[in-house]
């Protein structure tokens, strides 16, 4: 069982940054790939980005590749995503996810077995 709590959400201008952080409970976290999925208003849930347990594989979705930095730190139970040149389109509720899969899988939001209760992130034009 891993409990999840993101954090670091909040309104932005468009070209701004900003930091989420994601606290996780349990004692196999560090078993765990971890992603960071997004939802707009009236849109699905969509993938962002992941990291596998032992950080040797990262993915992006296209539209966040070069602007988003995904990092885990498995001593501190912690995975965190650097948001940069955010741009109104990024607005959206962020949801921190583990998921016991690895490889391209990680892409696919229906993998991930606990959630987060997610942040809201809001990016001004």
């Amino acid at each position: 069982q891993v409990q999840l709590v993101e954090s670091g959400g909040g309104l932005v201008q468009a070209g701004g940054s900003l930091r989420l952080s994601c606290a996780a409970s349990g004692r196999t976290f560090s078993r765990y790939s971890m992603g960071w999925c997004r939802q707009a208003p009236g849109e699905e849930r969509e993938f962002v980005a992941a990291i596998t347990w032992n950080t040797d594989s990262i993915y992006y979705a296209d539209s966040v590749k070069g602007r988003f930095t995904i990092s885990r730190d498995n001593a501190k139970n912690m995975v965190y995503l650097q948001m940069n040149s955010l741009k109104p389109e990024d607005t959206a509720v962020y949801y921190c996810a583990a998921s016991s899969s690895s490889g391209t899988s990680v892409r696919d939001v229906r993998v991930y077995d606990y959630w987060g209760q997610g942040t809201q992130v809001t990016v001004s034009s």
